[in-house]
């Protein structure tokens, strides 16, 4: 298994970022993204052979990449990246050289929260995202009913722009610049 990413976070552990193998990892993500609290994720309603599809899809492209997140070798969730000019966001809002969009799916800690576990992650991935001088700003897309994502993006530095429509949801726009990004180990 390729690392694409790794750091020690800690109090939480070794934090490894792994190409999303959607054969390998299906059973795992399928369970993931299938749960009630995932809605938002716009999965739940999927059979495993259409995430596959899915995840199979994104892996064939140049723009748009799945990792696997792992906090001492235990899968916590999903990490994509994906360039907004290759991609339905880019059609809403004028996509700047050095712009990067972002999918945060947290899985674990579902049932027992660890204090600080988001945002140590967060700042691991800015960290790894801001490390490939290219990227400038990074760029976010939930959905406006996912008040949790809104308050954790507001909370880590993004700011919010306009709202979009896009065929699966009414999305929050949101963007951090290189120069704004809480990026510390601390």
């Amino acid at each position: 298994m390729t690392t694409v990413y790794s750091e020690k976070l800690p109090e939480l552990g070794e934090f490894r970022l792994t190409p999303l193998d959607p054969d390998r990892h299906l059973d795992l993500v399928a369970q993931w993204v299938r749960e009630p609290r995932a809605r938002f994720w716009g999965m739940t309603a999927l059979r495993p052979d259409q995430i596959r599809e899915i995840y199979s899809f994104l892996a064939s492209l140049d723009s748009h990449h799945a990792y696997l997140m792992r906090l001492d070798d235990q899968p916590v969730g999903i990490f994509q990246t994906y360039r907004p000019a290759a991609d339905p966001v880019g059609e809403h809002y004028p996509v700047q050289p050095g712009d990067l969009g972002i999918h945060l799916f947290l899985a674990a800690p579902a049932t027992a929260p660890i204090a600080g576990f988001t945002g140590a992650l967060a700042a691991a991935l800015t960290r790894y995202l801001f490390a490939d001088p290219a990227v400038a700003r990074l760029v976010v897309e939930p959905d406006v009913r996912n008040e949790p994502a809104l308050r954790r993006w507001r909370r880590l530095g993004f700011r919010f722009g306009p709202v979009i429509d896009l065929p699966e949801k009414r999305a929050q726009l949101a963007f951090l610049h290189r120069a704004e990004a809480i990026t510390s180990k601390s």
